[in-house]
């Protein structure tokens, strides 16, 4: 008889990550190198990559480990944080997330997998969500216009000071900021100040404006509401002086405060800005918070970042939409209004869900709760002797304790309590949702306080004042009456996520997006509560466990770029490209070099790239893009030669926005490096280089990584990101900082450019646990397979749709660009009507019109594996026979499936004029009708939107009309 024994040591090893990461299995791509002429990925991407920019050596990363093993070493890593209740405020509180918005969206895929709402039609829910949050902030701050979220409250202020100069009649006055403001959202403002020649006055306005600033001058007032020290005081005086003097006003304010307080649209605010991360959102070690910005209706059309609209569909029903769409700055560029490119989309769907869940009683009774508990502290505190610093005040007190403020602090701390030092004599305590009586006498007994909270709760006063309590309604839409029971939120965000297509249900092919796999095991930790409730401002004894997984991620995202620094702090792509070019900004500067201001950019860069340069106080130079779609190398030579004194720094993305791997790069680094210049490498298209070439080998000083791409932080619908820089050694002491927290950055830093110190801290273990799971041979093999995927469609789609841009041996990079413009001229068939069409077909288009206009832009990554990438070449296919039969005059060009795409099941059922089936119309191709996605409405009508704007929820009789 034959035994069969399998070693112990191979049963143990498991299936390798990689494997469930990677679409493709071995049989999957041998029959994809077949199809593009190649024996290997070795040889595949040997032929792609130049040459000149391959790296040698392999990646020096930890081996792969497995789920189990990963889940294990972050579970260790949670234990090393400390979870102590916090007090210690300034914009950041303790929440409970209801869990029916913990499981159904935060932890849900249909909600944390999907894109930007740039197709409207496929989006509706997520639409309908944030239109919820945009009238949950502008019925709280009592303004009318509110977007879609900021990133946090630090650069919504920024970005309002900058709205401020924009929209103000002063356009070179100071910026002047009340001296109670978070002391966060003042170092991010002044970051953000310097390079425009802003300049930020910090003031005590308690009194009004100073005398010096009452004749005019000044270009807008920010004001703390509550102030960071707790108080709560009138603005109307110091907004009417500031008006007075043509200053614009903006009011940042505690949403959860303004259920009781008057809002600051009533006291004459022009522009309200903060966070919404009390509304349900774990702190996350800072991040990410859906930040907020409302304002007067004047100022609507000046917004920056994202606004939802309701416009209407081709039947005329109501549908919503992103208004406003030409201010995007892939449009603008230089002349946009903002760098901001995201937003915070699933954390604003969670913090309006939670308005929608608790409705405006449920908010108020947890306000008047936290105020409540606020009140009886102050009590204790003032009948045991010590002196509270305000009488007014909402959930935050400020208490003097004379040389004992340490003494204190230690003391809460032993009773597990954080509170926040001001100075050696002076305390800040803050209340919030989670607050109760046993957290009320643990501080009492760290201020050696003895409290009867029965007795003081019969006698002591509320501290709001009368005058300024709030009587005006808010929260009055039905949405936000009708979803109190579990079962009716359940079934309300049921019915939002299955009216839009995320990548649970399919491929979404968008060029420089990078739509991949963002595993389980990578999302789990996320929740925790040893990573979701730490405040970022804890002591760093506190944080040991997060400090230790932000260490090793930094480490190895710089083996992975080749840079020698990475700071993780930039919580967007825009924000990684503006601290990025403050970082040579900062160089420059350090040499005596300030003359050196001129940013050259090619034609092609994403256009987030030029805003960031404005902002970072650069003038851009743009150089032309050749016929095969690379630099135009002529141009660049003579830009360069042109500008050679005052030349700070060339943009470049790599592989190119064209998505072809330029083979002259390092040629192109070293002619700015001998002009005087630093190359910048925007990292967007990092997923076609890692494991393969570093960008800080290969010519780049410093890069931006877009870790919600390349490095598996899931979109969101629009957000969170993350964006950190990686710098070669002499840009190292440019690199941001934090005034809060000194080990957030270096001393010689150019301040922050977030309001926490490591950013959205909250998501970096999705990151970690990637790099961790595939480790370097894995992150290779991705890196390869989705180079083989992006060609493997072009080789499949050229004889129907010609590819626009190629690089060595005829191969693209990561992405290829299909050109339709003569398709759209001889039949009239455009880039929309491809893109309405495939929804048809059960898909979300590719990247339109970007960077080349009538083109779409296809990124299949890694992760799809080949039945998939096979059901999008065959949809596109038969869209190009579609188009043959509209140029045949088979059908017309005005009633065709492709021109009234997307077919609706109401549109189906009605009445059918029509000069194609209604099979045709909604089952094309092999699309299953079991399975087949409806979208919820026609194809969305985007100037009357823009002519009609609309962006809060309408109230019902709007509807009707």
């Amino acid at each position: 008889m034959t035994v069969h024994r399998t070693p112990l040591t191979r049963l143990e090893e498991g299936t390798p990550f990689a494997q469930r990461h990677i679409g493709p299995d071995a049989e999957a791509r041998a029959k994809m190198l077949a199809q593009v002429g190649f024996g290997s990925l070795d040889e595949l991407t040997a032929a792609a990559v130049p040459e000149v920019i391959r790296s040698a050596e392999a990646l020096q990363l930890p081996a792969a480990r497995t789920e189990a093993e990963v889940l294990a070493e972050l579970r260790a890593l949670a234990r090393r944080n400390e979870v102590v209740d916090s007090m210690i405020g300034l914009g950041y509180y303790g929440t409970f997330t209801p869990p029916v918005i913990l499981r159904n969206v935060m932890e849900n895929p249909a909600w944390y997998t999907a894109y930007t709402p740039y197709q409207p039609e496929i989006s509706q829910g997520r639409l309908e969500a944030l239109l919820n949050f945009q009238t949950m902030v502008a019925d709280l701050t009592g303004l009318p216009t509110s977007g879609a979220s900021l990133l946090d409250e630090g650069t919504a202020a920024a970005e309002a000071m900058a709205l401020s100069r924009r929209v103000g009649k002063v356009k070179k006055g100071v910026y002047l900021v009340d001296a109670d403001t978070f002391p966060q959202t003042v170092a991010v403002l002044r970051t953000r100040a310097e390079p425009t020649g802003v300049e930020v006055v910090v003031a005590d306005l308690s009194q009004g404006l100073p005398a010096e600033y009452a004749e005019g001058g000044v270009t807008g007032v920010l004001l703390q509401y509550p102030g960071a020290s707790g108080a709560v005081r009138d603005l109307r005086p110091v907004i009417e002086q500031a008006h007075a003097v043509n200053a614009v006003v903006t009011v940042a304010a505690d949403l959860l405060a303004l259920t009781l307080l008057t809002p600051p649209g009533e006291l004459g605010a022009d522009i309200a800005v903060g966070t919404t991360q009390r509304f349900g959102v774990p702190m996350g070690f800072g991040g990410p918070h859906a930040g907020y910005m409302a304002v007067r209706e004047a100022h609507a059309r000046s917004l920056p970042g994202r606004l939802v609209g309701v416009s209407v569909d081709a039947d005329g029903d109501k549908a919503y939409r992103l208004a406003l769409q030409t201010r995007e700055q892939h449009i603008r560029r230089e002349k946009a209004t903002s760098n901001i490119c995201t937003a915070q989309v699933l954390l604003a769907v969670m913090a309006g869900m939670y308005a929608v869940y608790h409705g405006p009683d449920g908010l108020r009774a947890i306000a008047e709760r936290t105020h409540r508990y606020a009140s009886l502290l102050a009590a204790g505190l003032r009948a045991g002797g010590v002196a509270v610093a305000h009488g007014e005040y909402f959930d935050t007190l400020t208490v003097t304790v004379p040389g004992r403020a340490d003494a204190i602090l230690a003391a809460a701390r032993e009773q597990g309590v954080n509170l926040y030092r001001v100075d050696a004599d002076t305390l800040s305590l803050a209340c919030d949702e989670t607050t109760d009586r046993a957290r009320l006498a643990a501080v009492w007994a760290a201020f050696g306080v003895s409290a009867d909270i029965e007795a003081l709760d019969a006698s002591a006063e509320d501290a709001l004042p009368g005058a300024l309590r709030r009587t005006s309604t808010y929260l009055s839409h039905p949405v936000f009456h009708a979803h109190r029971s579990e079962t009716a939120m359940l079934r309300y965000l049921r019915s939002l996520s299955d009216k839009d297509y995320a990548l649970d249900r399919g491929m979404i092919p968008l060029g420089s997006c990078t739509m991949k796999l963002n595993a389980t095991t990578e999302m789990e930790p996320v929740t925790w509560p040893e990573f979701g409730s730490l405040h970022p401002f804890v002591p760093v004894s506190q944080a040991q466990g997060y400090l230790e997984l932000i260490r090793e991620l930094e480490e190895r995202l710089a083996e992975v770029t080749g840079y020698d620094r990475v700071s993780l702090q930039p919580n967007a792509g825009s924000q990684g490209e503006l601290a990025g070019l403050l970082a040579v900004r900062g160089y420059h500067r350090a040499n005596g070099d300030t003359a050196r201001t001129v940013c050259l950019i090619p034609s092609s860069a994403h256009g987030t790239n030029a805003a960031s340069a404005v902002m970072a106080g650069m003038k851009v130079v743009v150089v032309k893009t050749a016929e095969d779609g690379e630099v135009d190398l002529g141009d660049l030579h003579a830009k360069i030669d042109k500008h050679r004194d005052e030349l700070a720094v060339l943009m470049i993305t790599y592989p190119s926005t064209h998505g072809v791997f330029e083979e002259h790069v390092a040629d192109v680094c070293a002619a700015v490096h001998e002009a005087g210049g630093q190359v910048y490498i925007d990292g967007a298209n990092l997923n076609a280089l890692v494991g393969l070439a570093r960008p800080g080998h290969f010519g780049g000083d410093v890069s931006h990584l877009n870790l919600h791409k390349t490095f598996c932080i899931p979109h969101g619908g629009g957000g969170p990101g993350v964006g950190p820089i990686g710098v070669r050694e002499h840009l190292a002491p440019y690199l941001p900082n934090h005034p809060l927290q000194p080990s957030a950055g270096p001393e010689t830093g150019v301040g922050p450019v977030s309001a926490a110190p490591w950013g959205s801290a909250g998501i970096l273990p999705i990151s970690w646990a990637y790099v961790r799971l595939m480790g370097g041979e894995g992150l290779k093999e991705a890196t390869q397979v989705a180079v083989l995927s992006a060609n493997y469609i072009a080789k499949r789609l050229e004889p129907h749709f010609p590819v626009l841009y190629t690089g060595p041996a005829g191969l693209v990079a990561h992405e290829c660009i299909v050109d339709l413009r003569e398709l759209t001229k001889t039949t009239g068939v455009s880039v929309d009507d491809i893109a309405k069409r495939l929804i048809d077909y059960g898909f979300h288009a590719p990247t339109m019109s970007f960077p080349v206009a009538g083109t779409l832009m296809i990124e299949p990554t890694e992760s799809e594996n080949l039945a998939e990438l096979d059901r999008f070449c065959e949809a596109m296919i038969a869209i190009r026979a579609e188009i043959e039969k509209v140029a045949a005059g088979t059908w017309p060009a005005e009633d065709n499936p492709l021109r009234n795409a997307p077919h609706t099941a109401r549109a189906l059922a009605g009445e059918w004029e029509h000069a194609y089936e209604r099979a045709e119309a909604v089952f094309p191709g092999h699309v299953d009708p079991t399975t087949k996605y409806w979208p919820p409405v026609r194809r969305i009508d985007q100037a009357f939107g823009d002519r009609n704007l609309v962006c809060s929820c309408p109230p019902l009789d709007a509807y009707e009309d």
